[in-house]
């Protein structure tokens, strides 16, 4: 989820995804709760890119959890509605 604040969202954007990269993590996911999306970045050679952007009505799944699928309207569920 990323942090309030945008220091702390450019840390979680940039320095977490540079960090993870380095130190081979295969997936990376930054939920974005004002947006109601979740960026999905996957390793490519030596980095992590940008795979897929998912919206409220879409699930996320993952090559890395097999079976796995959650619908991301359910995560959203809880927060106000948007503007």
């Amino acid at each position: 989820m990323l942090s309030p604040g945008t220091l702390n969202e450019r840390r979680d954007r940039e320095a977490k995804r540079k960090l993870y990269a380095r130190r081979g993590v295969l997936e990376y996911w930054i939920v974005d709760w004002r947006l109601r999306q979740v960026e999905v970045y996957r390793r490519a050679d030596a980095d992590l890119v940008l795979a897929r952007t998912l919206r409220e009505a879409d699930a996320v799944a993952s090559p890395l959890l097999p079976g796995f699928s959650y619908q991301l309207d359910q995560l959203f569920a809880d927060l106000p509605p948007t503007a």
